[in-house]
């Protein structure tokens, strides 16, 4: 199995106290399973709908942030592939 990989950047390289910092997170797991799944409802009369589909990731990825301050990083989005986390400095 490989392992997650994930890149990571702040908008600034310095902050004042109080200031809020971005943390961004790209990241991205080579054996992350999509699974789909295409259902068709038939009745007795041989009619049936039409075909849908329900899609599900097998061994989805989590993203914990922390810092050697105690500092909270608060989630602000995460699509499945970029997280961005906010704190102050």
């Amino acid at each position: 199995m490989a392992s997650p990989i994930a890149t990571a950047a702040l908008d600034a390289p310095a902050y004042e106290p109080g200031e809020q910092m971005l943390l961004t997170i790209t990241y991205s797991d080579a054996d992350t399973k999509p699974l789909t799944i295409t259902l068709v409802v038939a009745d007795a009369q041989g009619n049936s709908s039409a075909p849908v589909k329900v899609t599900a990731i097998i061994d989805p990825l989590t993203v914990t942030v922390s810092d050697d301050s105690g500092r909270t990083w608060n989630r602000v989005s995460d699509n499945g592939a970029v997280a961005v986390y906010r704190a102050v400095a």
